[in-house]
């Protein structure tokens, strides 16, 4: 039986914000893919929601997830073709990450606030569940 090569990978997700609006869901997506590809998540945090250099799917902006993994070599060519197909994920950019330590991988780690994000973003879906904005405080009535 041949040994399976090991690598670090860095990896950066792409997701519409109308898939990032159920953060959890997302995360929970990835996470499954990586169960698929038997990689072992490191860390994973958001890197950054902002205006897209150019239009991908008629969408204008993007929510960002950048992980670091441990991952077979032998898998990543079918993980990545996962991550092409799926509905949830935009782009993808793969890359080798020998240059980092495991430490200075685990050192960029935002999992909680990952989570906490999630529960926040969970929270407003249910306070709004038709997307509209609150309404205003009126204003208060002045003597004419």
């Amino acid at each position: 039986m041949t040994e399976q090569r090991v690598y670090p990978y860095e990896i950066m997700f792409l997701a519409t914000q109308a898939v990032a609006a159920d953060l959890n869901g997302l995360v929970t997506h990835i996470n499954e893919l990586f169960a698929r590809a038997k990689a072992e998540v490191v860390a994973m945090r958001k890197w950054d929601e902002r205006r897209l250099a150019y239009e991908i799917q008629k969408q204008k902006r993007g929510f960002y997830i950048l992980a670091y993994v441990k991952c077979p070599a032998a898998s990543m060519q079918q993980f990545e073709r996962d991550c092409n197909l799926s509905e949830k994920i935009l782009r993808t950019m793969i890359l080798r990450c020998d240059h980092l330590t495991e430490d200075e991988m685990k050192a960029a780690d935002g999992r909680d606030a990952l989570t906490a994000e999630a529960r926040l973003r969970g929270r407003e879906m249910t306070a709004q569940p038709d997307g509209a904005a609150a309404p205003a405080a009126e204003p208060a009535a002045t003597a004419g």
